[in-house]
């Protein structure tokens, strides 16, 4: 599957996005103010952003939780229309553009778009590449009991099952191991 730089860029940025939504009651929202926005924004390499506010915090909120729908949609057709609202509502404009040292690339928001606009417009149509290409089951959540993070499946064969093998994976993996060597010794 051949993924663009941008697209590979408006994907992090959506699983990082809903990634920073509570999970429960008990865990904070990794956006809790506008100052939490604006790292996001530059960590991500968001452009054509202006000076933020808490309308525009209200705003990726509630395109945080329209996205986190789009990962839990049972089926393509149900993404799908979740995106096309999606997408539809941000009034994407697309046009070509070379900036900041990267090579030409499609940006799907309007100029002077809201922040949330743009981030559902470019990254609404990063998923949408996924139910084109019929591959929306590469969009998952995390299967650890203890974590539903979002992640997209880039591997060959579709088997990632965890946001990150290395905690996730790993502390199943052992604990499995530590129940099959207590039950054999037991």
């Amino acid at each position: 599957m051949l993924i663009t730089h941008d697209t590979r860029c408006a994907l992090d940025t959506v699983v990082d996005l809903v990634n920073t939504a509570p999970e429960d009651d008990t865990t904070p929202d990794a956006l809790p103010d506008v100052a939490a926005l604006a790292e996001f924004v530059r960590t991500h390499q968001i452009s054509d952003v202006g000076v933020l506010s808490e309308f525009d915090l209200s705003a990726v909120r509630k395109i945080r939780s329209r996205f986190a729908g789009i990962f839990a949609a049972p089926d393509s057709r149900a993404a799908a229309q979740m995106i096309n609202e999606l997408i539809a509502a941000a009034g994407t404009t697309p046009r070509l553009t070379d900036h900041d040292g990267y090579d030409w690339h499609v940006h799907y928001f309007a100029p002077g778009a809201s922040v949330a606009d743009h981030l559902a417009a470019d990254c609404g149509m990063a998923l949408a590449f996924f139910v084109v290409t019929g591959e929306r089951e590469r969009l998952r959540r995390c299967e650890a009991p203890d974590c539903r993070r979002a992640f997209v499946d880039l591997s060959r064969n579709r088997s990632r099952r965890y946001c990150d093998s290395r905690t996730c994976g790993n502390r199943l993996h052992v604990a499995a191991y530590r129940a099959r060597r207590k039950e054999a010794a037991g």
